[in-house]
Order: C-alpha cells, then sequence, then structure tokens
C-alpha cells in the first residue's frame, strides 16, 4: 500500500450540537446554578449555609464534564485511519473500556466497561480513538441500549469493516441506591453487526475474548 495513515474522506463529521433534535436554547451558566440552588430548597434544606453556598457553581462544573459529549463529534476520533497493517485480517479487539455515564431517567450514575471488537477490511484505528469514541456516547444522558448500538453504529459507519461487535456491561445505581435496592445486579448488552452477527465463529471468538461466552463471573466496576 502506498499510504500508511489516511484521514477518512467518506465521512464528512458534523459539528455536535446540545440536545440533538432540540431547538431550545442553553441556558445560562447563572440559570443553571439557580436551578440547582432551587433542587436544594426542594430537599428542604438552605443554599446559602456554609457547606452548600459553594455547591450550585461546583454542580455545574461537574455537569459540564459529565455531560461534554453531548458537544462532541464521535466521527471526527475516527477520521484518521491506518492502512499499512501487513495483510493483518484478525479480529482487533479492546476489553474493559471503563467508563461513567447517567442513565437518562434519573440521571443516577452507569458505571461498568466497554468491549469493542471489529474485523478491518483495508484499515485500522489507533486504539485510543476507540477509548474516545466510548467516552462521547457515556458523557451524554444514556439508556444502556442506546449507548451499545451507537457505539457500534459509528464504527460500522466510518470504518466500514467486515464486522463489529460490542458488549457493555454496566452497574445502575437507579436500581442499586433506589427503587428495588439490588447493589449485586449487573447488566449487558451487546450489538453485533456483519460478520459478528452472521458468522457463529466470528461472535463467539469475540465472546470468549472477553470472557463472556459460557457466562464466566465478571466484575465490571
Amino acid at each position: 500500500m502506498d499510504k500508511r495513515v489516511k484521514f477518512n474522506q467518506r465521512t464528512k463529521p458534523q459539528p455536535a450540537s446540545p440536545a440533538a433534535g432540540s431547538t431550545a436554547a442553553r441556558p445560562s451558566r447563572a440559570e443553571a446554578e439557580a436551578a440547582v440552588r432551587t433542587l436544594i430548597r426542594w430537599t428542604g434544606d438552605d443554599p446559602d449555609r456554609e457547606g452548600l453556598v459553594g455547591t450550585p457553581a461546583r454542580v455545574v462544573r461537574a455537569y459540564e464534564e459529565w455531560f461534554a459529549g453531548n458537544f462532541e463529534n464521535p466521527q471526527e476520533y475516527l477520521a484518521r485511519t491506518f492502512e499499512e497493517v501487513a495483510g493483518y485480517d484478525e479480529i482487533v479487539l479492546l476489553r474493559d473500556i471503563r467508563f461513567e455515564s447517567h442513565c437518562e431517567h434519573h440521571i443516577a450514575p452507569i458505571i461498568g466497561r466497554v468491549h469493542i471488537g471489529y474485523l478491518p477490511r483495508d484499515r485500522v484505528v489507533g486504539i485510543s480513538k476507540l477509548v474516545r469514541l466510548v467516552n462521547v456516547y457515556s458523557k451524554r444522558l444514556q439508556v444502556q441500549e442506546k449507548m451499545t448500538a451507537e457505539i457500534a453504529k459509528c464504527l460500522n459507519v466510518v470504518l466500514k469493516p467486515f464486522g463489529v461487535g460490542v458488549v457493555v456491561e454496566a452497574r445502575h445505581e437507579c436500581m442499586t441506591t433506589r427503587g428495588v435496592h439490588k447493589p449485586e445486579v449487573s447488566m449487558v448488552t451487546s450489538c453485533m453487526l456483519g460478520s459478528f452477527r452472521t458468522r457463529v465463529e466470528t461472535r463467539n471468538e469475540f465472546l470468549s475474548a472477553i470472557n463472556l461466552k459460557g457466562g464466566a463471573p465478571r466484575n465490571v466496576d
């Protein structure tokens, strides 16, 4: 091959915007802090007492970090690819990518791990970009099933590999710290595309590599 590094021209990333599909203007920082003060008062506490006076500003800064993915385009991280791989044609797998997200129903933490595998067609992407891909989608209000599919579909659309497999294992604090109070429960979701869906051998190789085939116990924290 002539080129070692390729910037993908088939994908034209668009700048990310907050609340996709919404035309509502983003509130100001002052408005966000005022909303936090309202919630503090609703809990029965006093937002002006010493321990809470700085809390609204701290919460808003935390939200900026937790939900930064709303202002990033995940496809941009996959734009730079590598073609010189000496004919490598087996699964590329990155497992145990730890993530922290928040469920969109209670804004409670979702903490777990993502495993990503793909069968390259003619190019690969830097493995750190797979981590960034997970970070973009996890730093949004999420549903685990949706996040799993989003990661897989983005990788599939940009790299156009023979197949993609994504498995997410996580604990949801919306059901460990409230509601049914089941801290021992974890959730597993998967999205298999291309050869990972159509070829049992490829899917089993992927699942075995992440120790899921046969129900091997795992720690997702």
